[in-house]
């Protein structure tokens, strides 16, 4: 196993169980417990994690993101499932927005043999080519600054792309959802495109696992209310899904719709 991975895989570990041990992950690896604490100091210089004694735990803050790796593993089947979901609501000869991130690359693999015939504009190199060769579909690619590890285009080109463009649906993947807080995200340059596509769309669905519900990360994007459906895998009642509904937005929990 290559170092990059190796580091990956400590990462998820960690958000997974919230603290692991030098020991554990030596014998789990096959590597020397000096291999693993030099994989956790460079984790804990990207604020990944924090060491403490015979391990690590996970880091809380608000400005911390999984890298792109991890966001795919976590709750992967939930995702794809959520993203079944979406790709329903969206009618044939659609213009839709496709957010970066691994729950919107979900909803390009779940749209695709589905014939809709849809204009696809998107600010991710990943979702540009899960559609790129999907019949009588059209893909716009933005402009902008390619960010490292996630192959999603930011920036003020991105943004002026988005700007040319009258779109019905845009779905948006966030970090974070929030009764009070509304719609979060860790980063500030992502979370302005955010913003851009939302502008240029008549209906904003926002995809996420449950594990968003109830989280506050760094940069706000939007309140509850300026979105039109959320679709996720969270219990009915949660507080937050309870709180969008208050606020007009359509919610539809995969596990048995309520609205």
């Amino acid at each position: 196993m290559d170092l990059k991975r190796r580091r990956d895989e400590i990462e998820q570990r960690v958000r997974e169980h919230r603290e692991v041990g030098y020991a554990e992950l030596a014998l789990a690896f096959d590597v020397s417990e000096m291999t693993i604490r030099r994989d956790v100091e460079a984790l804990e210089s990207l604020g990944v994690v924090r060491r403490v004694v015979g391990g690590a735990i996970a880091m809380q803050g608000k400005d911390t993101e999984p890298s792109f790796a991890t966001r795919m593993a976590d709750a992967a089947q939930e995702k794809n499932h959520i993203a079944e979901v979406v790709a329903d609501l969206i009618s044939p000869k659609e213009t839709v927005i496709l957010d970066s991130g691994s729950t919107a690359l979900a909803v390009a693999h779940s749209l695709r043999g589905r014939g809709l015939g849809l204009t696809v504009v998107t600010p991710s190199v990943l979702v540009a080519l899960a559609l790129v060769d999907e019949p009588e579909t059209t893909v716009v690619l933005t402009g902008g600054q390619l960010r490292t590890g996630e192959l999603s285009l930011i920036g003020p080109s991105t943004e002026q792309t988005l700007a040319n463009y009258n779109c019905d649906t845009y779905v948006m993947g966030v970090a974070g959802i929030d009764g009070d807080r509304g719609i979060s995200d860790y980063h500030q340059a992502e979370s302005q495109v955010k913003r851009a596509a939302s502008s240029r769309a008549d209906r904003v669905i926002v995809a996420a696992d449950r594990s968003k519900l109830g989280r506050v990360t760094f940069v706000s994007i939007a309140g509850l209310s300026q979105v039109q459906a959320i679709v996720t895998d969270g219990a009915p009642d949660h507080p937050t899904l309870v709180a969008a509904r208050a606020a007009g937005v359509d919610v539809i929990c995969v596990e048995g719709e309520v609205r």
